[in-house]
């Protein structure tokens, strides 16, 4: 058994001990929040920043860390790192200056306890693997937990997602395409991620109405849409139109996403490649100057 399958099955365990967690430095009810992570972490970003957005706690921003306008004035800055050592985070948090700063990290004693003001520990759900799936979805929990009440039953959903079979519409598929609204489109970004990751597979990932103004053209016969959520009204008559295959999450988009780990590990598997060592990837990006 691969790392990546050990770390996907304890993910309903890191998001109980995360829905119990109560971290201090996370942002307060009107602050003004960039959040900034690479990456996976950039995705999760997203989904943070547009619940917390969409929930009325302030205005939030997403940032991939290496574009963070540190120019621009914030009341606190979020970086989501799981190996604390990632150039452009470490970067990110330095160039926030006097802004308050606090990381979420999956290793306390690397340079992100030094470049942040406040650090998270997230080690219970650091990983082996090279592709993220644990830390990044226990990293949310937590945020959302920040925010308000989180569904009670989300650690069942996601074992209902272990538990749950791959269509053989899935498994065969030749083209993927995720699709989300508001904050679950964060999530269909890192669906679409974790596919190409480890399998290679050719996949696309947009806002739910985006899909129509152009994207659907890829759709057709041996395809998969997959929709985080429900999706707008009408749409998923045209995409049964194509051709394509068409799945929707049956619960809460997170734990839905535990289904596009499973998958993008099969998926690698039957190509005969390793989902712990993706291609031409590593751990953590470290850049070196000159």
């Amino acid at each position: 058994m691969s790392h990546v399958d050990v770390e996907i099955a304890e993910q309903p365990s890191c998001w109980r001990r995360a829905l119990e967690a109560r971290p201090a430095g996370l942002p307060e009810a009107g602050e003004r929040v960039a959040v900034v992570g690479c990456g996976t972490s950039l995705y999760m970003a997203q989904a943070y920043a547009a619940r917390r957005e969409g929930a009325g706690l302030g205005e939030t921003d997403a940032f991939a860390a290496s574009d963070f306008p540190a120019a621009r004035r914030y009341d606190r800055v979020v970086a989501i790192t799981r190996s604390g050592t990632t150039t452009e985070v470490l970067d990110a948090l330095d160039r926030a200056g006097s802004t308050p700063t606090v990381a979420l990290t999956g290793d306390v004693g690397t340079p992100v306890k030094d470049a942040a003001d406040i650090v998270v520990d997230l080690s219970f759900a650091d990983e082996r693997s090279v592709v993220q799936t644990r830390f990044a979805t226990t990293a949310l929990v937590l945020l959302r937990a920040s925010l308000g009440p989180v569904p009670q039953d989300l650690p069942r959903q996601a074992e209902d997602a272990l538990a749950a079979s791959l269509p053989d519409e899935l498994l065969n598929a030749r083209q993927f395409t995720f699709l989300g609204t508001g904050w679950s489109t964060g999530v269909a970004h890192e669906a679409a991620l974790k596919l190409r990751e480890a399998s290679g597979a050719w996949t696309e990932s947009y806002p739910a109405m985006e899909y129509r103004h152009g994207p659907i053209s890829v759709s057709g016969p041996g395809t998969v849409v997959w929709s985080f959520g429900e999706p707008p009204a009408g749409l998923a008559d045209q995409v049964r139109a194509t051709g394509a295959y068409l799945t929707v999450s049956p619960g809460d988009p997170l734990a839905d996403l535990i289904r596009a780990q499973r998958l993008a590990v099969a998926l690698a598997k039957s190509r005969g490649l390793d989902p712990d060592r993706p291609r031409n990837l590593t751990r953590s990006i470290v850049l070196t100057g000159s």
